[in-house]
């Protein structure tokens, strides 16, 4: 059974096949096709943190491949210690075809692919965003074509979005860089994880963001404080004074580099307004891309 927990877990083969899934419907669909590759399927998403792009975009996707989907918060489906998570899970692998989970906890994705018997999703959890990374290598190479010896620059906290970013990158040959804090650059054992499940993988890390944009074609940057860090909001501010992605930074990256957000944006904290809307920003398209994606991703979980 397929599941995407975290891009350690898919081989190269496997991140191209969902990548070629995902173009192929968003090409159908852009030629107004949705054939029901999922009719009488069911996705039920599994939420313990609230989402704009991530909920929408998969119950689209399953509706546009002629599927349906139910929606159940942390407290409707009994994370809250209502009852066993495992038991959880096997209630609703009884319902799903495809489960989609968005959590605080990887453990909580891992307990549903033990216990549920169905494929699932990790929408997000603190660890990892595999579908988001997914969705960024996938509107690059829209821009730029073949993305292989390009580089992305990822600006901000080394959080869930920049590992699963590192991961992306190793697998379809781009050059990742990383400027951060001392403090809040990616873990050693994550680097370690990554060259040893991708020995290839290049992957610098820097506490100037101008040494990181340096020869970037993808400046990248996220909020400075994620779900459940708010009591770190000041603190984590302070740290990343400096940091923010504005026109003089965006403007060290090579001329023609795009700029990419995975949303929601802070614009005045992380990224300044003129960067968010400048022609070459695709924070938008990218967004979109979340839909395509996610189609893709469905297709092959189950084969269609």
């Amino acid at each position: 059974m397929r599941h995407l927990t975290t891009l350690l877990d898919l081989s190269t083969e496997q991140v191209l096949e969902i990548l070629a899934s995902a173009k192929s419907l968003k090409a159908a669909w852009a030629a107004g096709r949705r054939e029901p590759k999922l009719a009488g399927h069911v996705l039920v998403q599994l939420f313990e943190k609230p989402s704009l792009r991530t909920r929408v975009s998969f119950e689209v996707a399953m509706a546009h491949l002629g599927g349906s989907s139910c929606f159940l918060s942390a407290k409707d489906a009994g994370l809250d210690g209502r009852e066993p998570e495992a038991d959880i899970a096997q209630v609703v692998g009884g319902y799903a075809d495809v489960i989609v989970l968005r959590t605080f906890r990887q453990s909580l994705i891992d307990t549903f692919v033990e216990h549920s018997g169905r494929p699932v999703v990790n929408g997000l959890s603190d660890d990892y965003h595999p579908c988001q990374a997914l969705t960024d290598v996938m509107t690059a190479e829209e821009h730029f074509g073949d993305v292989a010896g390009r580089k992305l620059a990822y600006i901000g906290d080394g959080n869930n979005v920049a590992k699963s970013l590192a991961l992306i990158c190793a697998h379809v040959g781009m050059d990742f860089t990383i400027a951060a804090p001392e403090g809040f650059q990616l873990p050693d054992e994550f680097l370690s994880d990554l060259k040893g499940k991708l020995p290839n993988a290049s992957a610098a890390q820097f506490t100037n963001p101008f040494d990181a944009v340096e020869g970037a074609d993808v400046v990248y940057t996220d909020v400075w404080a994620s779900m459940g860090q708010e009591a770190e909001k000041e603190h984590r501010a302070k740290a990343f004074e400096g940091f923010q992605v504005n026109e003089k930074l965006f403007g060290a990256a090579n001329s023609d580099a795009v700029f990419m957000h995975c949303l929601p944006a802070r614009r005045g904290l992380e990224v300044s307004a003129e960067v968010m809307d400048n022609p070459r920003s695709v924070v938008f398209p990218q967004a979109e891309n979340r839909m395509h994606l996610a189609k893709g991703l469905f297709a092959w979980l189950l084969e269609k």
